[in-house]
C-alpha cells in the first residue's frame, strides 16, 4: 500500500467507541442513551445525540480528515452545520443523508477542503483516486466490520479510505466493533469490493 504521509486520527461515530455491539443489539437510540461520553459529540441534549449518532458516519470521516490538520470539531456539531447546506434532511425525527453534493459545498465553504463526488467507481480505481486526493470517503455496507460474511447489500455506511494499492485497502471505520475493525482496518481489494457501492467522495486537504 502507499505510505501514509502522516497519521490519521481515528474517531468513532459514537463518543464511546466500543458501543457498536450494544447499538446492534439494542438499537441506536436505546444504546446511545447509555453513552457516558455523549456530551463530547457537540449535541445539545442526550436526545439529540441518540437520534443523530447512528447517522453521522460521514461526519466522523470528516472529523478524522480535519483532525489530520489539527482541527477537532465534534461530530454532531458538524452534522448540524452540514444540515444547513442540505447535507442532511430532517423530517419528524427521521434523518436522510449524507447527501454528497451539499456535503462538497459544505466542506469547501466551511473548511476550505477540495472534494468531489465520484460514482461508478470500481475498487480498482481507488488507488488512482488516492494518488490525486488525500482521502476517499467510500460508501460500503456497514457489515464490512465482518469481512468473513457476505453483506446483505452494498452501501449505506461510510468509511475513510486512507491508503490503497493492488495489495490492500486501509481504512478507518466509524462503526467498527473492535480495535482491528476501527482504525487502520485492512482488506484485500477483492474483499473490500464485496461491500463497496462504487461511489464516494474524494477529499484533498
Amino acid at each position: 500500500m502507499s505510505s501514509l504521509p502522516e497519521a490519521v486520527p481515528f474517531f468513532s461515530q459514537w463518543e464511546t467507541p466500543d458501543m457498536t455491539l450494544a447499538v446492534l443489539a439494542d438499537g441506536a437510540e436505546a444504546a446511545l442513551r447509555r453513552d457516558p461520553l455523549w456530551q463530547g459529540s457537540g449535541a445539545a441534549t442526550l436526545d439529540e445525540y441518540a437520534v443523530w449518532a447512528a447517522n453521522v458516519c460521514g461526519m466522523a470521516c470528516l472529523k478524522m480528515i480535519l483532525a489530520t490538520r489539527g482541527q477537532i470539531v465534534p461530530t454532531i456539531e458538524l452534522a448540524r452545520r452540514c444540515t444547513g447546506y442540505g447535507g442532511y434532511v430532517v423530517n419528524e425525527g427521521s434523518i436522510k443523508g449524507l447527501i454528497y453534493a451539499p456535503f462538497v459545498t459544505f466542506v469547501k465553504q466551511e473548511f476550505g477542503l477540495e472534494a468531489e463526488v465520484m460514482t461508478d467507481v470500481a475498487a480498482a480505481d481507488v488507488p488512482g483516486i488516492l494518488a490525486r486526493s488525500r482521502f476517499f470517503i467510500a460508501s460500503v455496507s456497514s457489515s464490512i466490520r465482518w469481512p468473513e460474511r457476505e453483506p446483505p447489500s452494498k452501501g449505506g455506511h461510510l468509511v475513510l479510505v486512507t491508503a490503497a494499492s493492488d495489495n490492500g485497502f486501509r481504512f478507518h471505520n466509524p462503526s467498527g466493533h473492535t480495535s482491528a475493525t476501527q482504525a487502520d482496518a485492512v482488506l484485500a481489494p477483492i474483499d473490500f469490493d464485496r461491500f463497496f457501492a462504487n461511489r464516494g467522495i474524494a477529499v484533498s486537504i
